[in-house]
């Protein structure tokens, strides 16, 4: 859902950025090479030790970088299924950085075990989600589907949460429950999209299938 209108926004925001770049040389797989590696490093350096609110403002800075990396590529006029490829794959890098990160955390100094499951569920059912739509795809389906919470969100709910919990560092009370609120949002969420996407490609198949047979017998 927020993809619809946050990354337009964006996008017209960070075009000149990225006209930028490209009149100094920088290729469009560069960026996304350097924001996956700048999130997974403020994730997996800072979240396990408990510094939410620096790690969501380093993982901030770089997460604009999948925008950023597609507008190059379109304003270049070389966007290639390469660089598609590529920005997909490491786009489920990043996110399994990010609630790597959480599940680090609430394994050790957070000792929490049942938040350390619910941070590898929102892990594995992020990838699942993105899963079922690609599979979907690459066997003639539209998947025409607007999940509930898709990539866009899962990230927003995770690391606005994360960076408001951070402030309990600086002497704010109680604030630190918003993390755990926010990871079993998500898991939650995440597996209401799962369904509506194998619900989806369920019904589409069985469409598809019926037309194919109709075809034949005629």
């Amino acid at each position: 859902m927020l993809n619809k209108y946050a990354r337009a926004f964006f996008t017209r925001v960070l075009t000149p950025f990225a006209a930028f770049l490209l009149r100094r040389g920088v290729s469009p797989d560069a960026v996304t090479l350097i924001g996956t590696a700048g999130v997974m490093a403020g994730a997996l350096f800072f979240y396990p030790r408990g510094e939410f609110f620096w790690g969501t403002i380093v993982i901030t800075l770089f997460v604009f970088s999948d925008l950023v990396d597609g507008n190059m590529a379109r304003q270049a006029g070389i966007s290639s299924r390469w660089g598609a490829f590529l920005d997909s794959t490491l786009d489920r890098v990043a996110d399994g950085a990010v609630f790597g990160g959480f599940a680090l955390w609430y394994a050790g100094t957070g000792d929490n075990n049942v938040l350390c499951a619910v941070s590898i569920f929102c892990l594995a059912s992020g990838q699942v989600v993105s899963y079922t739509k690609a599979r979907g795809e690459s066997i003639g389906l539209p998947v025409a589907v607007n999940g509930l919470i898709e990539r866009a969100e899962r990230l927003v709910i995770s690391l606005v949460a994360a960076g408001l919990a951070g402030l309990h560092a600086f002497g704010v009370p109680g604030i630190q429950i918003l993390l755990p609120i926010a990871l079993w949002v998500v898991a939650a969420g995440s597996l209401v999209t799962l369904g509506q996407r194998v619900v989806t490609v369920r019904r589409e198949s069985a469409e598809a299938d019926a037309a194919s047979a109709s075809e034949s017998a005629s």
